[in-house]
């Protein structure tokens, strides 16, 4: 931990006990005797903390009668990145949930949130106004089904779905059993054995229409199935691998794309011009074909040569639909 987190440890560690030795201090701390006394002097002279050594008890305790001299304050404290992130996403997560039965219960959560950005030093509103969290693809849409999903899905029970495919623009009744809910892209799917197509799929929870509890058991999949449903896949999408897609980034693209995980099993290579070549494993070419055509022509699709022929065909179907006919001359 660095050393503004030792503060509060240091601080937190005198409000529980009445106490604190100096062992206790160096072994949850993980620091040398010299770094916890360095410690020690700035919370003492710079920060003006009440702490006093207590001979009689062996041990640090903070001075209840301690009335004069400058206040003793904290300094405010930021967090990491994924910190900041976690924080600000429960917070305001919270604050979007509708007044209910949980509210009474959350209250208490919601308020430790508050405290805890607070301790930035800087009041909530300034931290959520400059600090923003952007969705880009999160479709609008409550699920309305999502409370029967998710009991059903811990009761362990099947469901009878309509369920609607934006692919096909159909809609099919199917029996599946729930096995997990997954929160990709800001939107809640739903991978669950189809009693009909005799395999694991994903269901977007939004796009099912009509959802009913079944009096019958789930059928439970193993949890390295699960696992493996999409791990060996490209994005949402499931299956085995059909291909593995070789795409040449250009020197612009390569600045961004080579800091990005398109997929755990990725291999890459930085060539000696400054391009970039990744190679990610795919079961559907769908979403990896949206992540191929938001680089434009800064990517080349090296392989496989259907993959290549896909983008091609995009590409061309994108310029015909902007072709500009010429005013005819007089």
């Amino acid at each position: 931990m660095n050393r503004i987190e030792r503060f509060y440890k240091i601080d937190q560690m005198l409000h529980a006990r009445s106490v604190v030795s100096l062992d206790a201090f160096l072994t949850e701390l993980e620091v040398s005797r010299a770094t916890f006394k360095r410690d020690m002097e700035y919370l003492r002279e710079r920060l003006h903390a009440p702490i006093v050594w207590d001979r009689s008890a062996r041990g640090y305790r903070l001075d209840g009668g301690h009335a004069l001299g400058p206040v003793y304050e904290l300094p405010g404290l930021w967090f990491s990145a994924s910190e900041l992130y976690a924080l600000l996403t429960a917070h305001k997560l919270l604050a979007d949930i509708e007044p209910g039965v949980l509210a009474l219960h959350l209250a208490p959560l919601q308020n430790r949130l508050l405290k805890l950005l607070t301790a930035t030093g800087h009041p909530v509103e300034e931290v959520s106004q400059r600090v923003r969290l952007l969705s880009m693809s999160k479709r609008t849409l409550e699920p309305r089904h999502f409370a029967d999903v998710a009991r059903a899905l811990l009761v362990r029970k099947r469901l009878q779905v309509v369920a609607w495919s934006r692919g096909r623009d159909e809609v099919n009744t199917r029996v599946i059993s729930p096995q997990r809910l997954v929160h990709y892209r800001d939107n809640w799917y739903l991978d669950a054995w189809c009693h009909w197509r005799k395999g694991l799929r994903s269901f977007a929870v939004d796009a099912l229409q009509q959802v009913q509890m079944l009096d019958v058991n789930a059928r439970d999949v193993a949890v390295a199935t699960l696992d493996a449903h999409h791990a060996s896949a490209y994005g949402i999408f499931s299956g085995a691998v059909i291909a593995w897609a070789v795409l040449l980034f250009s020197q612009t693209s390569a600045r961004w794309v080579k800091s990005e995980n398109w997929h755990p099993d990725q291999t890459a290579e930085m060539l000696p011009d400054g391009r970039y070549r990744l190679r990610v494993p795919y079961s559907d070419e769908r979403e990896l074909l949206m992540d191929i055509l938001r680089h434009g022509c800064q990517v080349e699709v090296e392989q496989p040569p259907a993959l290549r022929q896909r983008v091609a065909d995009e590409a061309a179907a994108l310029v015909n639909s902007y072709k500009i006919t010429s005013p005819t001359a007089n």
